[in-house]
């Protein structure tokens, strides 16, 4: 055991200052920061990809509100336009009857009387000289009231889409605000999915380098060869367990990671944190427990599927310590 802590202490660096600073930067744990920090700005793109949607929903509502205030304004221009163009003209027949009155003499109820055929003549000739003088002047009012009313309904509308479209640009600066922010999210949750891989191979070169430090270790224990001692003399004791090899990621009932040399047991019959030797196996540690490890048996981790199918299921003889 001497040489397997010598081992480990020379042949992992940092091994001797594994404080609070090494459990901070330990990529395991930087891993399980990354995926739940990935997981965190997931959750905020989908909710500013729906604030998106809405802001753009909104815009094109606007942007449809605007264009259907165009068009009535454009109505109303052409309606001024023909209104405008009926006033000159009533004014212009006015502006002719007037002048020839000016230059003829306006006509009088005698004068009509005494060139009259008949009495019924004379009245038609009477109504009608009455209602020329009244069709004009209503005429030129209606115009002028008309394009009185057009012009307020003009102004109107102006504000209106005055309004709209200030209501459309703020739309506009809201959606190209959210895409923004959606963009960097994106290549945020990227660099932390980059991230990600890197540490997973950072990962991976550990548990590597962890097992080789394993091997040299049993190696180095081996070749010491010393004469083990009896149970009366340190304590140690001796039982017979049925033992699974198993390879899966996660961590353990103790809340560490998994790894070489972890080992799943029966905490009534073999009490966490034992430390064991396992022929064929080597060192390890009871850290784990499972539902199907009951009584004496002992489950024990190996880095890969195919060494666990190796390992099978066996009866080996274990010493605890």
């Amino acid at each position: 055991m001497l040489a397997i802590g010598l081992l480990l202490g020379v042949s992992l660096p940092g091994a001797e200052g594994a404080g609070p600073q090494a459990r901070k930067t330990d990529p395991r744990s930087r891993q399980s920061g990354l995926t739940a920090r990935s997981h965190e700005a997931l959750l905020s793109l989908y909710a500013l990809d729906s604030r998106l949607a809405a802001a753009r929903s909104r815009l094109e509502l606007l942007r449809g509100r605007v264009e259907a205030l165009r068009r009535e304004q454009e109505l109303v221009r052409r309606e001024v336009k023909v209104v405008v163009g009926n006033l000159r003209a009533s004014e212009r027949l006015l502006g002719d009857r007037l002048r020839t009155l000016y230059e003829e003499g306006e006509p009088d109820a005698i004068a009509v009387l005494l060139g009259a055929t008949s009495l019924d003549d004379a009245v038609a000739r009477l109504d009608q000289l009455e209602r020329s003088a009244h069709q004009g002047a209503r005429a030129a009012a209606d115009a002028k009231d008309g394009r009185s009313e057009l012009k307020r309904l003009a102004a109107a509308l102006a504000v209106r889409v005055q309004r709209a479209q200030a209501l459309e640009a703020s739309a506009e600066r809201t959606a190209s605000s959210l895409a923004a922010a959606r963009a960097e999210r994106v290549a945020y949750i990227a660099s932390l999915a980059r991230q990600k891989r890197l540490n997973a191979r950072q990962v991976a070169a550990l548990d590597s380098r962890a097992r080789d430090v394993v091997e040299r270790a049993q190696v180095v224990q081996a070749q010491a060869a010393p004469a083990p001692a009896s149970p009366a003399a340190n304590g140690d004791r001796t039982i017979t367990v049925t033992s699974t090899g198993y390879s899966l990621p996660g961590t353990t009932a103790t809340g560490l990671p998994v790894g070489f040399g972890v080992v799943a047991v029966d905490p009534s019959v073999i009490p966490l944190g034992t430390r064991l030797t396992i022929p064929g196996y080597g060192e390890g540690v009871a850290a784990d427990t499972g539902g199907a490890v009951q009584g004496y048996t002992i489950d024990l981790w190996f880095p890969t599927l195919a060494d666990a199918r190796a390992w099978g299921r066996r009866t080996v003889t274990i010493t605890l310590h």
